[in-house]
């Protein structure tokens, strides 16, 4: 049994020397590499982006949601796009349009005209349980082009939904780069993806020009970097991470994890905040930017405590 025990500690301290030499060869080997920080990012933060338009309060990626808030002083809004059938740029978070609208079908086989003339307040209720915005002229889908002309003064962070593997998914990224520049707005927007392959498809047009969101891979990375005590070997490809608030996840939301995030020039962005206290919290932690559903509520904190 003694012999048993004396090889485990021997196996244990050949172990941790391995790692122990290991960390201090990376250490003295790799430079950190710090972001340049994008125009998209030069304002005064915090930034607070409403979600889909501030879901929360009016249907979600319409006219409606966009112009209630503006009236809350949001610095930009946090949007989803797909590809329609005749390849036109739309802002919509799912594939389908049954959850949100009077219709029914994928936005895929759909074309823009098609998709003009659902009800998209169709499904959305009140507080009350009210569907106030049934047949509402402005409850309408909206077009990235129109979203980025009609807000000029709003930062736009855009998130590729089409997977990378599927027809409009293997257009998109080429697509959205041309109107970006068609409509000069590359200091304005902040594209990102769920699917690293669609924002490294979109980095080969905009090359280091317009600012860009992590993968979810690329967030993993940079987790075990900053949990192993390599964080030194991180080498960052993004301008910011958006990362969820849900249990399970500390490490996302503690004050090493943004300091961390902070000393690259990396934005830690944090999604979806709806209470008041908590975004306080996150913002007292460093974080750069809250997306919420709730711009009403970002509103009167922003005014009462900032």
């Amino acid at each position: 049994m003694k012999n048993c025990i004396k090889k485990v500690l021997t196996a244990a301290g050949v172990a941790g020397a391995v790692f122990g030499g290991l960390w201090i060869g990376t250490k003295l080997t790799s430079e950190t590499q710090v972001r340049s920080i994008k125009p998209f990012f030069r304002r005064r933060s915090p930034y607070i982006l409403a979600h889909r338009g501030g879901m929360g309060i009016r249907p979600e990626h319409t006219k409606l949601s966009f112009d209630k808030a503006s009236d809350f002083n949001v610095d930009g809004f946090e949007i989803d796009i797909r590809m329609t059938k005749d390849e036109e740029i739309v802002v919509f978070h799912d594939a389908y349009v049954d959850r949100t609208s009077n219709g029914a079908g994928r936005v895929s086989n759909m074309t823009l005209d098609e998709l003009k003339k659902l009800d998209f307040g169709y499904h959305f209720r009140d507080v009350e349980g009210n569907h106030p915005y049934r047949g509402d002229k402005d409850a309408k889908i909206v077009t990235l082009r129109e979203l980025i002309e009609s807000y000029p003064d709003k930062l736009i962070n855009i998130d590729i939904k089409d997977k990378p593997e599927t027809y409009e998914g293997s257009l998109i990224p080429s697509a959205l780069y041309r109107l970006i520049t068609e409509l000069g707005a590359e200091d304005r927007v902040l594209v990102t993806s769920f699917f690293d392959d669609q924002i490294s498809r979109f980095k080969l047009y905009s090359g280091d020009t317009i600012a860009l969101g992590a993968g979810e891979n690329q967030v993993k990375n940079a987790v075990l970097s900053y949990s192993t005590g390599f964080k030194h070997m991180y080498k960052p490809n993004a301008d910011t991470f958006q990362l969820p608030l849900k249990p399970g996840t500390p490490t996302l939301y503690s004050q090493g994890f943004i300091n961390f995030l902070q000393s690259l020039n990396i934005a830690a962005g944090y999604w979806v905040v709806n209470e008041m206290d908590q975004m306080d919290e996150l913002i007292q932690k460093g974080a750069h930017t809250i997306v919420t559903d709730y711009p009403d509520i970002s509103y009167y904190l922003m005014n009462e405590r900032y």
